[in-house]
């Protein structure tokens, strides 16, 4: 993967956390069509991102645990605390 789609990563990263955000919200956001920069895919292809369902209120995105450690090892400083 490309230093740009690995920087765009983390930046997301960062922009779901410290809390969820509904997923129309996630995807209207991130979500592409182009090939070369697939950010919501790869993060959700590797496992950073996890999406909750909470009735009456609709699903939910937030940063799972390996995406915390994994935003936390790129960006020390970002302000995210890993994962407990």
């Amino acid at each position: 993967m490309t230093n740009t789609v690995d920087a765009l990563i983390l930046d997301l990263l960062e922009w779901i956390d410290p809390q969820s955000r509904p997923y129309a919200e996630v995807i209207e956001a991130w979500r592409t069509s182009c090939p070369r920069l697939p950010v919501w895919e790869e993060a959700s292809g590797r496992g950073f991102l996890e999406r909750c369902h909470e009735p009456g209120c609709g699903t939910y995105v937030s940063v799972s645990a390996l995406g915390r450690e994994y935003l936390q090892a790129a960006r020390p400083n970002s302000g995210i605390e890993p994962a407990r």
